[in-house]
């Protein structure tokens, strides 16, 4: 029986990497990939886009 390959492209540098047992850094190529993209969303250079500007705590601190 044959198995699908799955293959992406790496989110840093657009590498092909086979999505699989072989590439423990999927969906990266590589551990250096891995550390940039990691040391964006340090940077706060990625975020996860909000329609809610008010913070967790600010909810808990209004009175009803």
């Amino acid at each position: 029986m044959e198995q699908d390959i799955t293959v992406v492209n790496c989110p840093n540098c657009g590498k092909p990497v086979i999505w699989g047992e072989e590439s423990p850094y999927r969906p990266f190529c590589s551990k250096r990939c891995q550390l940039i993209d990691l040391g964006e969303w340090a940077d706060e250079e990625k975020r996860i886009p909000s329609n809610d500007d008010m913070s967790e705590s600010d909810s808990w601190s209004e009175e009803p």
